[in-house]
């Protein structure tokens, strides 16, 4: 049995120094850079939903006329505006210290940007959101729906056969793993197979359930899933794109129809490990609310071989 203690809304209580830390991350800063620089088109009005530290914000104010930078966390709204006013075109962005759930810019927007993803989207509430703001926006302002970044999330599980051992201290726990490392403790057992497909201006969903059959490719002991999402985040102009292929790939942007970008990937145990044979078929089911704890998917979880 996992558990943990993520049952409050997680961005009113991530400390500062971790937002601080995501500014180091080079491909998710890199990518979303990208992103905003291929949708936001100069004159434009962008808003932001969970700022941070506003670098986002930032990215999208070089070409944007006006920026609002919406966070909840009084502190980290302050910081944003330190570090904003610190940059060039800082001045186009207005920080709201306001409820992402709750706020509504003063006029239409042409792009929304928001980054509250999770891996299998647990933990924060990008879903919740997201969908939340298009109720108040299509109420107050009608048609048509801002751009949203990400544009899309693909989410998919995979049966693999994970090493479990620390210092050679054994302790089956979830693990988060960097998707751009090696993962040379992870034998993948068979393909992965999509369970979600999301597009950020349709309907949503507030739960994720899947049921089905996964073949298994090669011999040895099941003794986790690979939860792994993919968020597309900008469809590159007068491109089709083709977000499901490769979904285990390092994304480039220079070899890909899209900027994508990957969540860290989620290894969750299974309560009762099983070995299994290359030709052996795989059911699993599970079934969680969006925004959910990592108790919520693992309890949920049911894998037996057909």
């Amino acid at each position: 049995m996992v558990s943990d203690d993520d049952t409050a809304y997680p961005g009113a209580i991530i400390p500062l120094h971790y937002h601080f830390n995501m500014l180091n991350d080079q491909i998710r800063t890199g990518r979303f850079r990208q992103a905003i620089q291929a949708v936001v088109v100069p004159g434009s009005k962008v808003l932001e939903l969970g700022g941070g530290t506003g670098v986002l914000s930032f990215f999208a104010a070089q070409l944007a006329s006006k920026v609002w930078c919406v966070e909840k966390n009084t502190e980290l709204a302050r910081e944003a505006r330190r570090f904003l006013d610190m940059n060039t075109h800082g001045d186009r962005v207005q920080v709201v210290n306001a409820d992402a759930f709750e706020y509504l810019p003063p006029e239409p927007v042409d792009v929304v940007v928001c980054e509250m993803l999770h891996v299998a989207m647990l933990r924060e509430n990008q879903i919740a959101v997201i969908e939340r703001f298009k109720q108040r926006y299509l109420a107050h302002f009608g048609l048509p729906l801002p751009i949203f970044v990400p544009e899309a999330s693909i989410q998919t599980v995979q049966p693999v056969q994970q090493n479990f051992e620390f210092s050679g201290y054994y302790a089956p726990v979830p693990i988060f793993r960097d998707p751009y490392a090696s993962q040379a403790m992870t034998l993948e057992m068979g393909a992965p197979v999509v369970y979600s497909t999301l597009r950020y201006e349709a309907s949503l969903p507030m739960r994720f359930q899947w049921e089905g059959e996964i073949p298994i490719a090669t011999s040895g002991t099941l003794n986790a899933l690979r939860f792994v999402t993919k968020n597309i985040l900008a469809t590159l102009p007068a491109l089709a794109p083709s977000p499901v292929k490769n979904i285990l790939a390092v994304p480039s942007v220079h070899q890909s129809t899209a900027i994508e970008w990957h969540n860290q990937y989620l290894i969750m145990p299974l309560a009762s490990p099983l070995e299994v044979h290359a030709g052996d078929m795989l059911r699993l089911a599970f079934s969680y609310p969006a925004g959910g704890a990592l108790n919520d998917l693992a309890s949920s979880l049911t894998v037996a071989m057909k």
